[in-house]
């Protein structure tokens, strides 16, 4: 078997099943005939670029790049009604305020969304700080975040008080 074949029948397994981890992957190729290991399908895993989206169960499973974008970033919405308090810019930053411990949350499913326009965050324990890639306005992505939140969870200036 050839390492096209091998992961040609990756992208097919993947496509078809909800697989979740290597080791079901493994076990997919093995029922198909191929004779690989976990550090192959680790390789192939990295070649090939997989991602991980979450299917309609919940659960998380691999699909080739680019696969699930709206999904991956309906999850980002939904975190953000979730967990979000308050969303601003602040200068280059969007600045995401969250009740206390959830931040961390928030930040890993923004992270995870693979945003095009999101270079990163940084999560404290009640705040994000989302950085916008060169050419993503903060104000752009305050806004995007704002169409998951109602009106008073969001203001171009935090009141204090």
């Amino acid at each position: 078997m050839t390492h096209q074949v091998r992961q040609q029948a990756v992208l097919r397994l993947i496509r078809d099943r909800a697989i979740s981890t290597q080791a079901e992957l493994v076990e997919a190729l093995r029922e198909e005939g191929h004779d690989v290991v976990q550090t192959t399908v680790s390789r192939d895993v990295s070649e090939l670029g997989l991602v991980k989206v979450r299917a309609p169960s919940g659960r998380l499973v691999y699909a080739a790049p680019g696969a699930g974008d709206e999904d991956r970033l309906r999850s980002v919405g939904i975190a953000l009604r979730r967990y979000a308090l308050w969303v601003e810019a602040a200068g280059p930053l969007v600045v995401v305020t969250t009740p206390p411990g959830y931040a961390s949350a928030l930040a890993q499913a923004i992270d995870e969304g693979c945003h095009p326009g999101i270079a990163g965050t940084v999560a404290g324990n009640n705040t994000v700080f989302v950085a916008p890639r060169d050419g993503t306005p903060a104000g752009a992505l305050q806004a995007e975040f704002a169409a998951h939140l109602s009106a008073d969870r969001v203001s171009p200036r935090r009141r204090r008080g």
